[in-house]
């Protein structure tokens, strides 16, 4: 079953150092998901303050600068693993580095019959 992991956390919580090890750490964590074929997709995501929201009310288009909702915790990357269960997905969850700052969501995949592989 495909799990989507996101990473939520203030921006201003790292170090440069901290961030860097994070992402080395990171990394290598999904190359041992791939030696055991649980990898599918990861990245983090540029600062918050890149982000455009996009919302269609009557037929137009509005963009926000910024994320929907104002929060201490931003979304700041995800992971999108294939576990044999729940528990292993939480598991692995709890192992990433960011969790040690802020919060990772995990939330199954609802597969989708007809998008391209």
């Amino acid at each position: 079953m495909r799990f989507m992991l996101l990473v939520y956390g203030d921006e201003a919580a790292w170090t440069e150092e901290e961030r860097s090890a994070c992402m080395s750490e990171s990394a290598a964590l999904c190359r041992v998901l791939a030696e055991q074929g649980q990898f599918v997709d990861a990245s983090p995501l540029h600062p918050v303050a890149t982000a455009t929201s996009v919302r269609v009310r009557d037929g137009k288009r509005h963009l926000t600068d910024g994320p929907f909702a104002e929060t201490t915790e931003q979304l700041g990357g995800f992971y999108i693993v294939d576990m044999p269960t729940m528990e292993d997905a939480l598991a692995f969850a709890a192992s990433i580095p960011p969790a040690k700052k802020g919060t990772v969501e995990v939330r199954p995949l609802f597969e989708l019959k007809g998008l391209p592989e």
